[in-house]
């Protein structure tokens, strides 16, 4: 009988401890393994390699995304650099155009130096997508909602053209979490998380997964994993272990505080734009009800200059100002000068991604202070 999403995410890849049946998984906070013989071990040999709190992490995320493996790393950042080690000079990479400022800047900066050549595209046209796919094309890239423009991908025909073309579709679901989105069930071949975000939830560590439903991928990803060393502690992982049984219930209040705040911003006479998919006027709206279960708690609004948006994130008392996402805690962002500065000003106004736009990761706190931190901001402009 197949469980639900909250049995899964508290008992996927942690059962009772062997030894003594603590419920918790163990922190195996060590870097070496003790073996019986020469070649002989209990599956474990270095902690580069192999740790047992790392592999019940992996597997409950895996179980979660509704994939075969999870391969787990030391950031967001470190897995999709992981990814990229799968591909050689000369391949093309699409990627969606709008996306967040750092990984933008790690195929620009560094792969592209190293060969490999890029695309950049509308995605939400998946017409512009196959009239980009080429025969040297082996990946193609999105977020969905993408970052900061909350744009929505249609990940099943993206999933698509990218089968017909045999290209690797990864799809970073960062901003959703398998909770709303799970873009394997959808055609995808690999799901990326920042996991300082969401699925970490409480703003205390860094680490980075991706989950795929192919062994064959998943073993290519492992061996990268362990020659390039990218991995996380053991107490990252633990920490992910113990965040990930709340994940369902602080995904629900992240989802109905961030439901309440777009609308109240949608209505507000000094906002000029709201951009949430869970508002009817989204451009994507159904598209975002067909293919995930809610709408998230990450929100951009626009508020026409660069002084407004200034005077409004500094107003804020509950909402902190602070790069990251997906806490507990709300946090507002100036995109322009904080996580997309590293992509060139013409290319962000082209995007929309002005100097007055704000983005508000909604965390989980009471929302009625939440409103009420954002209407007395709003009154100092």
């Amino acid at each position: 009988m197949k469980q639900g999403f909250a049995t899964r995410a508290i008992h996927a890849g942690q059962d009772p401890e062997g030894l003594t049946g603590a419920v918790t998984v163990p922190l195996f906070q060590t870097s070496t393994y003790a073996q019986t013989a020469v070649g002989q071990h209990k599956g474990f040999e270095y902690a580069r390699t192999h740790n047992p709190t790392r592999l019940a992490w992996e597997n409950n995320i895996a179980a979660l995304e509704g994939g075969a493996q999870g391969v787990a790393f030391s950031s967001g950042m470190a897995t999709l650099d992981s990814i990229m080690k799968l591909f050689a000079r000369g391949d093309h990479i699409v990627a969606s155009e709008d996306m967040y400022g750092g990984t933008f800047r790690l195929f620009d900066k560094v792969y592209r130096r190293f060969g490999l050549e890029f695309s950049y595209i509308d995605m939400t046209d998946p017409t512009r997508l196959a009239d980009a796919l080429q025969s040297s094309t082996k990946m193609v890239f999105t977020e969905s909602p993408t970052n900061p423009m909350m744009s929505v991908i249609d990940i099943e025909a993206v999933a698509g053209l990218c089968k017909a073309h045999n290209a690797l579709l990864v799809v970073d679901n960062t901003f959703m979490t398998p909770y709303l989105q799970r873009p394997l069930e959808l055609g995808a071949d690999i799901v990326m998380h920042s996991v300082t975000k969401y699925l970490g939830g409480h703003s205390d560590l860094v680490g980075g997964v991706a989950v795929t439903g192919s062994d064959e991928l998943a073993e290519e990803l492992k061996f990268v994993q362990n020659a390039a060393g990218a991995v996380p502690g053991p107490l990252d992982c633990w920490l992910c272990l113990r965040s990930s049984k709340t994940l369902a219930l602080r995904m629900r209040q992240h989802d109905e505080n961030a439901r309440a705040v777009a609308e109240m911003c949608n209505e507000h006479p000094k906002i000029e734009k709201t951009l949430y998919p869970g508002l009817p006027s989204h451009p994507q709206h159904e598209l975002a009800r067909r293919q995930s279960s809610g709408f998230g708690g990450m929100i951009s609004i626009e508020l026409g200059s660069e002084e407004r948006a200034h005077t409004f994130a500094e107003r804020l008392k509950i909402f902190l100002l602070a790069e990251s996402l997906g806490g507990v805690e709300s946090l507002v962002n100036h995109p322009a000068s904080m996580t997309h500065g590293s992509v060139p000003p013409e290319t962000r106004r082209r995007l929309g991604i002005s100097d007055g736009l704000i983005r508000l990761s909604v965390g989980i706190e009471d929302k009625a202070d939440l409103l009420r931190d954002i209407e007395q901001a709003l009154d100092a402009i």
